[in-house]
């Protein structure tokens, strides 16, 4: 069940990055701008994942059953991509019919337009955010009622849980750029995504009552991602009462937020840096998401495994942050190269008589 449950969840990450891709396109028509609605698409996408994740964690402990409610979160979604292509339909035509003609000339009509751009991809941006928390926890729980050390285990279950949600998510924004839209329309990419979003809910449903059948009655079990997401950490002491590390727990959270400026920094400088190589902003978006998904996805599976055993996790996340802010400057010398490089394949592939 743990491996169909990782398998669903690669098609998770699959049609949530296809969602991405597509709503891009979308957005670029209502605004105008391809490359505002890419930004704004990475914000509130973003921004939407952050809350559903915070909002998801914090409930996750008080639920009964988390992986039943993430098969709901996951059905909610696939019904609202089903109706997003008519609702921005409807939406548009009243902007441009009657919002923005009263709007014209003032100084709220781009900030009305961006709102209503956000508005559209919000709640499923939100949805979309806490089903990593919800699977997290619900298969925690599961490891804990078989009888096996959940919090021991926790770190390797999350980067399992994360490398197979990002491969999925690398894939889906390719397979949705290069491939379903052009086979099947902005429309039926939307649909595509939409019915692999049911048929997750739709599985983990399934499986969930398979598990339950096969189940003795659960004891009341204290739930592992209290220790690992809801709360600050805590250091036992032999007779006096385990006190949260307040100051680490700060650290922390610290060095995420500034990962996570850092890394939206890098996504659209190099949405930028790659448009002008490739000729294409659509097609850099989609390669860039690619291969940063691509590159999270292994950085969770590389650490899968230490993450639980590492004598200094702390020191190796230092090590980290300076490994990628060297590699984030060396990345300058070889984007030079890169234009030399993409002239002589165009004109090593080219169909003429010096041409392959």
């Amino acid at each position: 069940m743990t491996l169909l449950l990782t398998l669903v969840f690669i098609l998770s990450g699959a049609a949530g990055l296809i969602y991405e891709s597509i709503w891009s396109r979308y957005l670029g028509l209502f605004v105008g701008h391809s490359a505002y609605a890419q930004v704004i698409v990475l914000v509130i996408f973003l921004g939407g994942m952050s809350l559903g994740a915070t909002v998801a964690s914090k409930r996750s402990s008080r639920i009964a059953e988390p992986l039943l409610w993430y098969a709901i979160v996951e059905l909610v979604v696939g019904l609202l991509g089903l109706a997003f292509h008519d609702a921005f339909g409807v939406v548009s035509a009243l902007a441009y019919d009657t919002v923005f003609p009263a709007l014209a000339g003032g100084p709220l009509l781009v900030v009305v337009k961006w709102l209503i751009a956000a508005l559209l991809i919000l709640p499923q941006s939100v949805l979309l955010g806490a089903t990593f928390p919800l699977m997290t926890a619900g298969l925690l729980r599961r490891l804990g009622r078989d009888h096996v050390d959940a919090t021991a285990a926790s770190g390797r279950v999350i980067g399992v849980l994360y490398f197979a949600n990002s491969i999925g998510a690398a894939v889906g924004v390719l397979v949705a750029g290069f491939w379903l839209i052009g086979a099947v329309g902005l429309q039926g990419t939307l649909l595509t995504a939409a019915l692999v979003n049911i048929v997750v809910a739709v599985v983990t449903y399934v499986a969930l009552q398979a598990m339950r059948s096969t189940e003795a009655e659960p004891d009341e079990i204290e739930e592992a991602m209290d220790a690992v997401v809801l709360g600050p950490p805590t250091v036992a002491v032999e007779g006096v009462r385990s006190e949260p590390v307040s100051g680490l727990w700060t650290l922390l959270l610290g060095v995420s937020f500034g990962t996570a400026v850092a890394s939206f920094i890098y996504e659209i400088a190099w949405i930028r840096m790659l448009a002008l190589v490739l000729g294409s902003a659509t097609h850099a978006f989609e390669l860039m998401l690619s291969a940063f998904i691509l590159g999270l996805a292994l950085g969770a599976f590389w650490i899968r495994r230490r993450a639980d055993t590492e004598r200094d996790p702390v020191r190796l996340l230092g090590v980290v942050q300076i490994a990628m802010g060297t590699f984030a400057i060396a990345t300058l010398a070889v984007y030079g190269l890169s234009f030399h490089w993409m002239a002589s394949l165009i004109e090593a592939l080219d169909e003429n008589a010096a041409g392959y």
